[in-house]
């Protein structure tokens, strides 16, 4: 019998960014001769999902698998495992899941990463390991109930392998679209060996750390912080750690995250599109371990996609409720209703009204001196880790940090004020968009109180960029300069940026 191993199973040893290599090829790839026409019209293989335009506005899925396996289904040699760190032990889960909106145009494309801790209805599982799990089990789940329909049919390994892998696709498709809301157009997947040998073909993968990465004995990192050039294992264990992290598993998306920008980089700005010498090892290793939609006209695709840049490609983290330990896993509590609100909103915004815009006003300016305000945050409906995200740059413009907790449940942010903080509230509810202060009895003097709603996705830009002035541009040379935080923290991820002119077109992370 076929089985999917369950999250537990495998703790510790998943995460990579599988697709990271892949998205980045796939985005920027600009001036195809005709010569590598016929290599990229042979990528592709899966027949799960179809109808999609190629080009203009779309959704793509991008899919990292936990497999010690080839697609055929044969077991990697043990060497490969060994230099790999990757452990004897691994089911067939999607431990890298990134759903990324690539605007008409393809100049602009925002991406958010699904923690594989997501507890979730799972679909198209047929009652595999149960009606719900966690969202990295939906493919497997689907693939051994498949493989177990097929078992004694006369097919060979190969064709049960594959419809197996076919099945689970479709379910890892359907969860993520019922999770997000949103209908998935194309996608594309890599299992592990694939990311090893994209690595490899790429001369390795520059990374920024803000601390080291020390976890020998999973993962296998030892990576001083600071910029560093590591092969193909090592960034195969930058991206797998999630042992001795803060936020575990939800800081490790920032990882993969960060791959996905080197690779832009590298294409853009390192000629392998343009030379023959780099490119056909690439696109041979490409059609070897990489799977897309047949649908997917990936030369049209391209022709979009020679003008997107890191600095235009945002990511973060979809937001989670808290831990729990569920059906003896530990898991993410998550909201579906808030998560479909926030991958809505940043997937189509509505459009600005130029006739009637205006101009948001300057927060004013306080006579009191922020020293002198506290400031409490309360979150009633953003993103798990939000307030005390807010509460932190909040402090690193000059005010008191107050209190920071949860609250019950409100319908947009509020900023609410006492005695002598009235200047100070109207200055704070100025950098967020649609709120305004108002006074209130209940709020101490000296004090200002935030109640955050589902609105504030993410901490305003206004403070951010307060808190970041002064801040050097030098350009670092790898393994000798001290990164700077370009993100956020806290368990909902935050917004990972590049820069207009960082080194390697990377943001620094945990």
């Amino acid at each position: 019998m076929f089985r999917a191993h369950s999250g537990a199973a495998i703790a510790g040893k998943a995460g990579y960014a599988l697709g990271c290599v892949f998205a980045s090829l796939i985005m920027v790839v600009s001036g195809f001769a005709y010569y590598v026409k016929s290599q990229v019209s042979s990528i592709g293989g899966s027949n799960v999902i179809s109808g999609s335009p190629s080009v203009g506005a779309m959704n793509i899925l991008l899919m990292g698998l936990e497999s010690r396996t080839y697609w055929s289904g044969k077991p990697l040699p043990r060497s490969i495992v060994d230099v790999m760190h990757a452990g004897s032990q691994g089911g067939n889960a999607t431990n890298t899941l990134i759903l990324i909106h690539i605007f008409a145009g393809g100049q602009k494309a925002v991406g958010f990463s699904i923690p594989r801790d997501d507890w979730v209805d799972m679909v198209g599982t047929q009652g595999y390991g149960g009606a719900q799990g966690k969202i990295d089990q939906a493919y497997g789940f689907a693939m051994a109930n498949k493989q177990n329909q097929l078992a004694g049919k006369g097919l060979s390994s190969g064709q049960v392998a594959w419809q197996g892998n076919e099945a689970g696709r479709l379910a890892a498709i359907e969860t993520v679209q019922a999770l997000t809301g949103v209908h998935i157009d194309h996608f594309a997947e890599l299992n592990l060996v694939g990311f090893y040998r994209l690595a490899q073909i790429f001369g390795g993968v520059m990374v920024c750390l803000k601390q080291p990465a020390y976890d020998p004995n999973f993962s296998g990192a030892q990576i001083p912080a600071g910029y560093h050039l590591l092969n193909a294992a090592q960034a195969l264990a930058f991206v797998r750690q999630r042992e001795n992290l803060t936020n575990g598993d939800l800081d490790r998306t920032h990882r993969q995250q960060a791959v996905i920008d080197y690779v832009i980089w590298k294409l853009a700005h390192q000629g392998v599109i343009t030379d023959l010498a780099q490119l056909n090892p690439l696109m041979t290793v490409a059609k070897q371990y990489l799977i897309t939609d047949n649908g997917w006209n990936l030369l049209e695709f391209l022709s979009e996609m020679k003008s997107l840049t890191g600095k235009n490609l945002t990511f973060r983290t979809l937001p989670i409720v808290g831990y729990q330990k569920i059906n003896g896993q530990d898991a993410n509590v998550v909201n579906t209703d808030t998560i479909k609100q926030v991958v809505h909103q940043a997937f189509y915004p509505p459009p600005a009204h130029k006739a009637t815009a205006k101009k948001p006003a300057a927060p004013k300016k306080a006579t009191v001196p922020p020293s002198a305000i506290t400031v409490d945050v309360y979150n009633g409906g953003a993103p798990a880790g939000m307030a005390g995200q807010v509460s932190r740059a909040l402090t690193s413009v000059g005010y008191k940090a107050g209190k920071v907790g949860n609250t019950t449940a409100e319908s947009s942010t509020k900023v609410l004020y006492g005695t002598g903080a009235a200047d100070n509230a109207h200055r704070i509810a100025g950098y967020f968009t649609g709120v305004t202060a108002s006074p209130s009895s209940s709020v101490a003097a000296g004090h200002v109180v935030v109640l955050l709603g589902p609105d504030a996705t993410s901490v305003p830009a206004g403070i951010s960029s307060s808190a970041a002035a002064g801040a050097s541009s030098s350009s670092p040379t790898p393994s000798s300069t001290t990164p700077s935080a370009t993100q956020s923290t806290g368990p909902s991820g935050g917004a990972v940026t590049v820069k207009a002119n960082a080194p390697y077109g990377i943001p620094c992370v945990d």
